[in-house]
């Protein structure tokens, strides 16, 4: 998770990139000049870098093809396609977002509808393409929500005069509400700094709020009007936003005013290191979880819970479930090239190696057919998520961020709501950013 890719105005690469090249192994180039063709990827999620240059090293070992990944800094994925597509060595395979990223780069879509991974999804419906051409496969699925630490909660749960007795009793935001402020007021007695971990809203980093947690609100204005996409928003359902956002500011590890300085890593640190008992992140956290030096928390106690701020129906709502992570191969490549790609993902997909990287080291819920029960992945996290998609009781919220109508959109709400948190700007103005915002980007 996340983060999220959709349309803004290009901006010079050397801002944008976080440039790693994979290494392309003996024999790479022959292979290119032989006619197989070569890859490259353009990644938007830094913290899957490392692993992602893995992957490309050993797809050219086993086969001879020049794979090159390279990963957009964080929160830049459009500018730097942008940058990219207009260079004589642009990205093969690259990511679309949804809806409004198909619509943003179908010139450079190529049709997908005969190639294997696409016949291989458990749900061709989560494709995304018009005309009955497929334009953007799904590669993962992935659910967020609020992650918490059970040893923690235990604790807190014990106390004789705790707001409640188990997690059971948490299911709306009024209970919700009533244990944090209590257990902030405990803080001291649980050893924690804050129930939340920090809120990041630092530039670029500000994604969990004016994407995840904004795919609440648009999501039941959209639900409330039978619709899947609007071209105007009464942000109907921001008081609710403000009730979760509010708890999550004022019962945290740092003053709110500290907010806009502070880096995804930073919040997931702190819930790592024990100092926080709750963050709102999804299940691609686990890693940055359980790789922070000293964590503290054990795999058995990373549990989720569904984001509640007052939404309707909360005790039957369940996390957010979906996936803003769609390959798309690009139709101005080489035919070679084209071909290079698609190969690349079958591989990803079907192989041995590739299943195990894609579940075993970046942690994804694959949604194709290759993989079986025994193949799927294990960090607690991920089990979470795969709980939440089987409970017939719960409704898992959809991800209409993918309809979100810009980046630009995302980054004027950020900024809204980094400055409402330092005391600089009223609610009212924040609720009417968001809506002037999302109607001039839909026109757009």
């Amino acid at each position: 998770m996340k983060s999220t890719i959709t349309k803004i105005a290009a901006l010079g690469a050397a801002a944008a990139l976080a440039l790693t090249l994979g290494a392309c192994g003996g024999g790479g180039n022959n292979a290119a000049d032989n006619g197989k063709g070569k890859v490259y990827y353009l990644s938007f999620k830094p913290e899957q870098d490392e692993i992602w240059q893995k992957v490309a090293k050993a797809y050219t070992k086993e086969t001879g093809v020049p794979v090159k990944v390279v990963t957009a800094a964080s929160g830049t994925y459009e500018q730097t396609l942008k940058a990219e597509v207009a260079k004589k060595d642009a990205p093969t395979l690259f990511q679309i977002n949804g809806p409004v990223g198909m619509q943003s780069w179908k010139d450079y879509t190529a049709d997908l509808s005969n190639t294997d991974f696409y016949k291989h999804l458990l749900d061709k419906k989560m494709a995304v393409g018009e005309d009955g051409k497929v334009y953007g496969v799904p590669y993962v699925e992935e659910g967020y929500g609020i992650i918490y630490n059970k040893a923690i909660m235990d604790k807190y749960f014990a106390m004789p005069d705790a707001k409640a007795k188990s997690m059971d009793d948490i299911k709306g935001f009024d209970t919700l509400k009533s244990v944090v402020e209590d257990m902030q007021a405990k803080k001291g007695d649980l050893g924690i700094d804050g129930v939340f971990a920090s809120t990041s809203l630092k530039p670029g980093e500000d994604w969990r709020w004016q994407t995840h947690l904004a795919d609440l609100p648009v999501h039941f204005e959209y639900a409330d009007n039978n619709k899947t996409d609007m071209p105007k928003l009464d942000f109907k359902y921001n008081k609710e936003f403000k009730n979760i956002f509010d708890l999550y500011l004022k019962n945290s590890t740092i003053d709110p005013k500290l907010a806009s300085s502070k880096a995804v890593t930073d919040s997931m640190a702190e819930f790592a290191l024990g100092k926080a008992a709750m963050v709102q992140n999804g299940n691609w956290a686990y890693g940055q979880i359980s790789e922070v030096d000293g964590n503290t928390v054990k795999p058995e106690d990373v549990k989720m819970m569904p984001i509640y701020g007052g939404f309707p129906n909360e005790a039957k709502q369940g996390i957010n479930i979906g996936t803003e992570n769609f390959f798309s191969i690009n139709s101005k490549a080489s035919e070679a090239d084209q071909k290079a790609s698609i190969d690349f993902v079958n591989w990803l997909i079907s192989s041995d190696a590739g299943k195990k990287f894609m579940v075993g080291e970046l942690g994804f819920i694959p949604p194709f057919d290759t993989f079986t029960e025994s193949e799927q992945p294990s960090d607690p996290l991920a089990k979470e998520v795969v709980s939440y998609m089987s409970n017939k009781d719960l409704v898992s919220v959809p991800w209409e961020f993918t309809t979100f109508p810009s980046q630009q959109f995302k980054d004027d709400f950020g900024q809204a709501l980094a400055q409402y948190a330092a005391g600089q700007m009223d609610w009212d103005k924040v609720v009417d950013l968001f809506k002037k915002s999302w109607e001039a980007e839909k026109q757009s």
